[in-house]
């Protein structure tokens, strides 16, 4: 313990100065906890270092678990699972075969291929947050292939990481895995319900009563012989989420949670030693499937989903580090005896590049992607969105709007009582049945290209609407060559002043709109124009209608909306 502790303190401090140095300089964060783990690894005993890398990283699986909501496993359903099976079969399949022709036997290749094959959510989630936030098609698609693949993640903990791999083992602790799962549901369903009564809005009683959870679920996991990341992910599941009555127990997790990622990625450089010819080599390969091979895969698995080709290429490009579960299976298989030396040591420095390497990619996916058009994939995006689009060669003076969610959907509507013609710009697949069946004309495409723009005939358009409050998407097209008038949204007062001011005619302001709204609703009902009964019966009319539309009556979608 006073090994542990000592490591701990020496961790803090370097890792207290080096992101003190990333701060002034206004450099990165992962790369900075990465490099202050390089040197405190040059003192700290690997065996303290191994120990809190799984603690570490046991914390952050449950605060995954805590984050979870199973409303989403129908989105990744729908978007998700496809890729992330084929990806990880390709990949690890070729990472096997790797593993084998390099010398290794069965098992230390099978931990090559499940290096290769999965990919980090601590790192690719965090990456595309802002895409999330806003439920961008791609940041949803990322979400779901690493929810796919932290299960399959936890599926080979229990079956890779033991001391014997007979069938019965085998058997035996998946079936210990299934028993946890299942008191997971049976504690969110039933004690943690108690929990909340007896706590009385106590955040910090719900806070240490989550935490204690942790640490019964992680206890059972050593008494029954299996890895405590399987513990702990089950533990974040038993968590209920309910905002009304734990939102700062929640925040409490997520604040402690930075502090574990932060640990995180200095244990991965703590644990990089300087490599030999065999060790490099082997981290080269790794590096390559992951940096290379598997957004290839990943790209051309969503273009033949049906995905248009700059969301699938930014979707790969959240998938090109070596996963933190493939660490946990790396660092139990070395100290259980099974993984040899200078494949962890390769396992360890292909994960310290490629996280360093993932956010180098993240800032440059849009270069990155406009060098694979170049490259070729433009044929294939133009065809795609030809072959999926439904475009008239003369419309002029027409109407784009750019997403078909709630307020798309609004637009569309309005523009047909007028008798205006219009044009709808989409590019998430589970609305392509709906954009044929009620558009007239529409693009399948992603907002950011100009090829979109060029089949939009966006030059002839009188006016340009964009749903969606995504900054990005509100810069590009107020770049667009046109006379058109050009109707933005933003989310804050001060970000419209911006885009109004880069030459919008309108910026739509959710708040502030319903503040306007909810005025002249007080002065109508003060001055008699409308009674009680009108009031509510119109008011019930427009919660049909926004239901009809998919949102619950407090504006909470019921399904994914782009806008």
């Amino acid at each position: 313990m006073t090994e542990l502790l000592t490591a701990l303190g020496i961790v803090f401090v370097v890792m207290g100065a080096f992101l003190l140095c990333a701060h002034y300089f206004g450099l990165p964060i992962v790369p900075a906890l990465i490099l202050s783990g390089v040197l405190s690894g040059t003192v700290v005993q690997e065996e303290s270092l191994l120990e809190i890398a799984q603690w570490g990283i046991a914390f952050l699986v449950f605060v995954y678990g805590v984050n979870l909501e199973f409303d989403d496993i129908r989105t990744v359903v729908r978007d998700g699972e496809t890729a992330a099976f084929v990806q990880f079969a390709l990949v690890g399949g070729i990472g096997y075969g790797v593993g084998l022709v390099v010398g290794y036997d069965w098992l230390n290749a099978a931990y090559f291929a499940v290096a290769a094959g999965l990919s980090s959510t601590i790192v690719g989630t965090a990456l595309v947050e802002s895409e999330i936030r806003e439920n961008l098609v791609h940041g949803r698609l990322a979400t779901s292939i690493h929810f796919v693949q932290d299960l399959v993640a936890v599926l080979l903990i229990l079956v890779l990481v033991a001391e014997t791999f007979s069938l019965e083992a085998v058997g035996q602790r998946l079936a210990v895995g299934v028993g946890l799962l299942v008191l997971a549901f049976a504690t969110s369903r039933y004690l943690f319900e108690y929990l909340l009564e007896l706590a009385e809005g106590s955040q910090e009683l719900l806070l240490i009563s989550s935490v204690s959870i942790l640490i019964g679920f992680l206890a059972i996991s050593e008494l029954l012989g299996v890895s405590i990341v399987v513990g702990a992910f089950a533990a974040g599941l038993s968590i209920k989420r309910d905002f009304t009555r734990n939102l700062g127990m929640l925040n409490g997790v997520q604040s402690i949670r930075d502090f574990f990622v932060a640990l995180f990625f200095v244990a991965i450089g703590a644990l990089v030693s300087l490599p030999t010819v065999e060790v490099a080599v082997t981290a080269t390969v790794l590096v390559v499937l992951t940096l290379l091979i598997k957004p290839l895969v990943t790209t051309a698995t969503l273009l033949r989903s049906g995905y248009e080709t700059r969301t699938a290429t930014l979707t790969s490009l959240t998938l090109d580090q070596v996963s933190e579960f493939a660490l946990i299976i790396a660092i139990q298989a070395l100290i259980l005896g099974h993984l040899v030396r200078d494949l962890f040591d390769a396992i360890v420095l292909a994960a310290a590049i490629t996280m360093i390497t993932s956010s180098l990619t993240k800032r440059h996916e849009d270069r990155i992607y406009e060098l694979l058009l170049d490259a070729g994939l433009d044929t294939f995006h133009g065809r795609k969105t030809d072959e999926r689009s439904r475009t008239p060669a003369d419309l002029s003076d027409h109407v784009i709007v750019v997403g078909f969610g709630r307020i798309g959907r609004q637009l569309v509507s309005q523009c047909e009582q007028l008798d205006r013609e219009y044009l709808v710009i989409e590019n998430d697949p589970a609305r392509y049945g709906e954009l044929q069946e009620d558009c007239a004309n529409f693009v399948f495409g992603d907002a950011m290209d100009e090829y979109t723009w060029q089949k939009a005939q966006y030059r002839s358009a009188r006016l340009i609407i964009s749903t969606a409050e995504t900054a990005d998407l509100s810069e590009r097209v107020l770049d667009l060559d046109t006379d058109a008038e050009i109707l933005l949204r933003s989310t804050s007062a001060e970000r419209a002043r911006v885009l109004l001011e880069r030459g919008a005619e309108y910026v739509l302001v959710p708040d502030l709109l319903a503040g306007e709204q909810l005025t002249h609703l007080v002065e109508a009902v003060l001055t008699g124009e409308i009674d009680r009964e009108a009031l509510r019966e119109s008011h019930l009319e427009s919660i049909d209608e926004f239901e009809r539309a998919g949102y619950t009556a407090l504006g909470t979608p019921k399904f994914d909306d782009v806008s």
